[in-house]
């Protein structure tokens, strides 16, 4: 079943909503809906509503698994012409483009997604091997600490009896 929904006289250039379609077109509606939030242009909140609208009409507004956007484009609306102050008393016109956007969704030849449990396979371990092994690693751990701080103590000291040779001299 395909469900259409449409946008008319939407004030976005064509050209700019045509980067947003690009992004969605042929992918999954959750997908798409993932890939709007995190794009970062203004005409992305015009497709989220418009593709909502589209997803609402398939009747799938709760779950949309199984729904994929099966076509959107962008149509040029009616110009609308404006006029600009300009130096010496001129007017200066500019143009305000304006949209027609159309998104059709489909569920054909679209499998829902099952989620697939991780399954972690470990061998039992006894709670006395864990215990023996949680003991050696702290006697390790202390042993290089030790070890270390010696060495630094160790260099404190020569570096002290250096200093005390060099005084006397």
């Amino acid at each position: 079943m395909q469900a259409k929904a449409i946008a008319k006289f939407v004030r976005y250039a064509p050209r700019k909503v045509e980067q947003v379609l690009t992004v969605i077109r042929n992918k999954k509606v959750e997908k798409a809906f993932e890939n709007l939030a995190f794009l970062p242009k203004t005409a992305t909140t015009l497709v989220e509503k418009v593709l909502k609208s589209a997803v609402a009409n398939a009747g799938k507004l709760k779950d949309y698994s199984g729904l994929k956007v099966k076509e959107c484009w962008v149509g040029q609306g009616p110009t609308l012409k404006r006029m600009r102050p300009g130096p010496m008393g001129r007017g200066l016109p500019y143009k305000r483009k304006t949209t027609h956007l159309t998104i059709i969704v489909t569920d054909e030849g679209v499998a829902p997604e099952k989620r697939k449990k991780k399954v972690s396979v470990q061998a039992p371990v006894a709670p006395e091997a864990v215990a023996a092994e949680a003991t050696e690693t702290k006697k390790t751990a202390k042993k290089t600490v030790r070890k270390t701080a010696t060495k630094k103590t160790a260099a404190k000291k020569e570096t002290k009896k250096e200093v005390k040779k060099e005084e006397t001299k």
